[in-house]
């Protein structure tokens, strides 16, 4: 079965020249080729066109031929960073912090940025996903650009109390899609410098997640975030928030598959009618697992017009058909994004990298890999206010990396509150997450009877895989001294714990990003991790004879993944910690004082804004 890639007929996504990276671990960002072109010299104009072509189902686009387009003035383009003309060079991660490298400075150029999500903490929150949405745009208002994130309204029970707040702006639009005309309605709350929109449709009236409930994901979810999409891309228009609207000249940023259609609809539905000519789209991949699957006979549901079927278009391979007559075709949401967006960015350089391969890419790798000239990662920050020894109100003692004498004292009362032995000196390992494959629950499974051989304790908290929350409650019982398990999920224990403990494991088979590892060193936790995406990107491993002998690094990182590799770093995570007490402060103190804030990341992705306007948008 073959797909047909979709014909481009002034692809301004692609004409940038990609700067590889000779280490796996330290993924470079790309410059537009247009700063390259001048600073060799050159000076005619280059565009790059992605023909159609035929391809399998694993090579979704096709093959690059030059085209001339009329003259501009590149020198006119202000120029935003300089990482050199040798293409062999390694670049640092501080290319892309470029302009202002302490963070402090305010941007030289602001933009009304629009981001789309499934979830904005404190709204809406089930994961990473609602942190970053709910951070980043107050970081980016703060840095003097005129800010909009669009969710869904969601309520049930529990959720309605997160809207209390938020007004209705009696804006209603009908967004025509699944076969008619969907009233949807506004809501409006200004915090923070950032205008919180939300998207009202009884879709979205429901108990459960976000996503689904006790038996599943919602069989409609396409439709609801269809709805989202449609009514993102009218919000700039209609909306006269602070008494005027965004406009036209808008950069969105659409997070994740549920957002995916918005850069397709800027090209496909807008922009032949002259609507958001000067629009940018940044696609922001946090989990490229999600990709938004479903059969092909949806497509037209979607409001698309029927030419753009190849911009979605999607053959599952003969081994992953249901059976003899599944042709293997569908429509994927997140592919569409990946082909039309101006840019991509991942939650963190090694991530950015890892989508690329075919271990990691989830069968976009090859997509993806065709787009290494726009892919770019900045790792996520976290929320130093509600992440902050020195105040934290979920636990009892307080600390910084100047006085760490509250930490014993935090682990001390965490080891009364779990009914463990009161003893300082012996090395408490914690495990934050949810119970399944993906972070490598299953390598605790097999690995604990071994562990607990040591002298150490281990709490765990998380839930999800009901065979692994059985474990735990066993475990627990069988090893009382030791072991505690503690199925389910609440903040404050989750910060107690993280104060409380020594070390903090991570053995997460892929990992986009990772908060817990960022909020185990600000706490002076030392973590554990597999080494992999934004934990290898986020983790120094430890060496006690760099800087003079002062030793460098914050954790440690194993890899392969396997039992023996994170038994190893384990054992010599805590033989450091009771024989060489001046390496474990150290350790400690080096991750508390790491700048973990999201103005740090809010200057990285300004550079990356530079970038998107730099060249014209998607044109079909």
């Amino acid at each position: 079965m073959e797909a047909i890639g979709i014909a481009r007929s002034c692809c301004s996504s692609l004409p940038f020249n990609y700067i590889s990276s000779s280490s796996s671990s330290s993924i470079s960002f790309a410059l537009p080729l247009s700063q390259v072109r001048r600073r060799r010299g050159w000076n005619w104009p280059l565009s790059v066109k992605t023909h159609a072509v035929r391809v399998g189902p694993n090579e979704q686009v096709g093959g690059l031929t030059s085209q001339a387009l009329p003259q501009q003035d590149l020198n006119s383009k202000k120029e935003v960073i300089d990482s050199g003309t040798n293409s062999s060079s390694t670049p640092k991660e501080e290319e892309i912090e470029g302009i202002e490298e302490d963070g402090k400075s305010e941007c030289r150029v602001t933009h009304n940025i629009v981001f789309v999500t499934a979830e904005a903490a404190p709204y809406s929150k089930t994961g990473g996903l609602g942190d970053v949405c709910g951070s980043l745009p107050i970081a980016l208002a703060a840095r003097g650009h005129r800010v909009m994130v669009v969710s869904p309204r969601y309520l049930n029970k529990v959720s309605e109390k997160n809207f209390a707040s938020v007004c209705d702006i009696e804006c209603h639009i009908n967004v025509k899609c699944f076969g008619g005309d969907h009233e949807v309605a506004f809501f409006h709350e200004y915090r923070a410098g950032v205008d919180w929109v939300f998207v009202d449709h009884p879709s979205y009236h429901r108990p459960g997640t976000p996503y689904g409930d006790s038996r599943g994901a919602f069989g409609d979810n396409q439709f609801r975030f269809t709805l989202l999409c449609h009514a993102a891309c009218e919000a700039p228009l209609v909306l006269p928030l602070g008494g005027f609207t965004y406009g036209e000249k808008c950069l969105f940023l659409v997070n994740d598959w549920h957002a995916s259609l918005v850069p397709v609809l800027l090209a496909a539905k807008y922009r032949p009618h002259g609507v958001y000519q000067d629009a940018r789209s940044i696609l922001v991949i946090h989990n490229l697992a999600h990709q938004g699957v479903e059969p092909d006979t949806t497509y037209g549901n979607l409001g698309l017009p029927s030419e753009w079927y190849g911009a979605l278009e999607w053959i599952f391979p003969t081994w992953a058909r249901t059976h003899a007559l599944d042709r293997g075709k569908a429509v994927n949401t997140l592919k569409g994004a990946v082909v039309t967006a101006d840019r991509i960015l991942t939650v963190s350089q090694g991530y950015s990298w890892e989508i690329t391969t075919p271990e990691g890419g989830n069968g976009l790798h090859e997509l993806l890999s065709s787009r290494k000239s726009v892919l770019n990662g900045i790792t996520n920050g976290i929320d130093v206010d509600e992440w902050d020894p020195a105040s934290d109100k979920h636990i009892s003692f307080h600390y910084s990396s100047t006085d760490l004498s509250g930490k014993v004292q935090c682990k001390v009362a965490l080891q009364k509150e779990l009914g463990l032995a009161s003893r300082p000196d012996c090395p408490m390992i914690g495990f934050i997450g949810r119970l399944d494959y993906q972070k490598g629950t299953d390598l605790i499974w097999s690995a604990l009877p071994q562990l607990l051989q040591d002298d150490i304790q281990f709490v765990m908290l998380g839930s999800g895989d009901p065979n692994t929350e059985e474990w735990m409650r066993a475990s627990e019982h069988n090893h009382k001294d030791k072991f505690r398990g503690w199925v389910g999920f609440s903040v404050p224990v989750s910060h107690r714990i993280t104060a409380g403990c020594d070390i903090l494991l991570m053995p997460s088979r892929f990992e986009p990003c990772g908060l817990n590892q960022l909020y185990a060193m600000r706490y002076g936790t030392v973590p554990v991790v597999h080494c992999t995406g934004g934990l290898r990107d986020t983790v120094e491993n430890f060496d006690p004879f760099k800087n003079n002998g002062n030793g460098y690094g914050t954790g440690w990182t194993f890899s392969s993944l396997t039992k023996e590799s994170m038994l190893g770093a384990l054992q010599v995570a805590c033989q450091t910690y009771r024989e060489r007490k001046d390496s474990w402060d150290g350790l400690m103190k080096r991750g508390m004082m790491r700048d973990y804030t999201w103005n740090k990341a809010a200057t990285q992705y300004e550079v990356v804004f530079q970038w998107a306007f730099l060249d014209p948008p998607y044109v079909r």
